[in-house]
């Protein structure tokens, strides 16, 4: 699983925000391993710097082979804060987003076939 951090202008950090969030995002989606390609984390701070109630955006993309990306965004008053929360909503979202191509006996359903050939 590959792991990419972008950041806007106002957000600090640098190298080793980049690599907490790396490490943080392959540790709490280890168990998504081998379902996920890459995830990408976008951080910004939607008041370009003015101090504010949870100005700090986290928004993760993760990209499951063969599936449509997943989406989700949290807001914060701190980088961390923002970016757990989106983490934490990430495994809810691909819990019900990969539960949905296994029915209930744990197989493939028709529609994880049908993703396949498309």
């Amino acid at each position: 699983m590959q792991v990419q951090v972008h950041t806007n202008d106002h957000i600090q950090g640098g190298e080793s925000l980049a690599s907490w969030i790396q490490d943080e995002t392959i540790n709490r989606l280890a168990r998504f391993r081998e379902h996920i390609t890459r995830v990408e984390v976008f951080l910004t701070d939607v008041d370009a710097g003015k101090s504010g109630a949870n100005d700090k955006r986290c928004r993760l993309e993760a990209r499951p082979a063969g599936r449509q990306p997943v989406t989700v965004t949290a807001d914060g008053d701190k980088v961390a804060v923002a970016y757990v929360s989106a983490v934490d909503k990430l495994i809810h979202a691909l819990d019900a987003d990969l539960g949905r191509a296994k029915d209930r006996h744990a197989r493939d359903t028709i529609g994880a076939h049908i993703a396949d050939v498309e």
